[in-house]
């Protein structure tokens, strides 16, 4: 019988936004291997209902737990998180970390006078669950939601570096130019790969924080708390990569999110 230790770390998102939290967790744990799954048939999540939202993120969840041998399920996609945090606890028989449970926990450590902002799809926003999650935390912050759906979109048809990314960013933020805010969160995984663009448009005085590094270091407390890290290896570690959809798309866009040094070879999601 396999040793838990040696099992892999599953983790899923609604398309290729998660490879951000995959690249963080890659580096930070070098010896665990990673099996993704990219629901690419079914992307973008943050225009669905609450309902399939649900039933996509059990769907997700299920199939990593039945067809691949996981120690701790990693709910990559905010947008799912939102909609699915309780259920698949219940559900999953392996820990369960998400980027929502992170990200707040980092911009709470990270915000000075309480004035916190938070960019997500129209779903993730919609759900309040940020802002009920920091004010928990921090009762008398004020906290300002923006939905910017299009900010997945860009990033999943490669438009970083375009002319018209720059016009629609600040469009979105534009309402943040007034509200003295310290502290911005990139409630959505995609949104990372506009760092540089939303940074510049808010200025230095603004910390931005994202929920991948931060999700990265809460599994790798995870594993270290209950004795389930990786042995050590001299081999290099092969991640697995699973789509529902256009694998041939999502292997081109991960290369453009991971380091040259990770393999990509990406197979469709195998029947249920």
């Amino acid at each position: 019988m396999t040793h838990p230790r040696n099992l892999a770390i599953g983790m899923f998102d609604s398309g290729v936004g998660g490879l951000t939290v995959l690249h963080q967790l890659a580096k930070r744990l070098p010896n665990e291997k990673i099996i993704y799954f990219g629901d690419t048939a079914r992307v973008p999540y943050g225009d669905k209902s609450s309902q399939e939202i649900l039933r996509y993120s059990i769907d997700n969840a299920n199939y990593l737990m039945s067809k691949h041998k996981i120690k701790v399920l990693v709910n990559a996609c905010n947008t799912s998180a939102a909609y699915s945090k309780l259920q698949l606890r219940q559900l999953c028989p392996m820990p369960v970390v998400d980027v929502i449970e992170a990200g707040v926990k980092s911009i709470v450590k990270t915000t000075k006078s309480q004035r916190i902002a938070v960019l997500g799809t129209r779903a993730t926003i919609r759900s309040g669950v940020y802002e009920n999650e920091i004010l928990k935390l921090l009762p008398q912050a004020t906290v300002i939601s923006i939905a910017c759906p299009l900010f997945v979109l860009l990033v999943e048809e490669q438009f970083i570096g375009h002319k018209a990314t720059k016009l629609i960013v600040e469009e979105y933020l534009a309402p943040l130019k007034k509200q003295n805010i310290d502290a911005l969160l990139l409630g959505c995984t995609h949104y990372p790969l506009l760092r540089g663009i939303i940074q510049e448009e808010l200025g230095n005085g603004v910390a931005i924080v994202d929920s991948s590094s931060s999700c990265a270091e809460m599994v790798a407390d995870l594993l270290s708390s209950k004795d389930l890290e990786a042995p050590l290896s001299s081999l290099p570690v092969k991640h697995q990569f699973f789509v529902s959809d256009n694998p041939e798309r999502f292997a081109v866009t991960a290369r453009n999110f991971l380091d040259t040094q990770t393999e990509v070879h990406v197979q469709i999601k195998s029947p249920d």
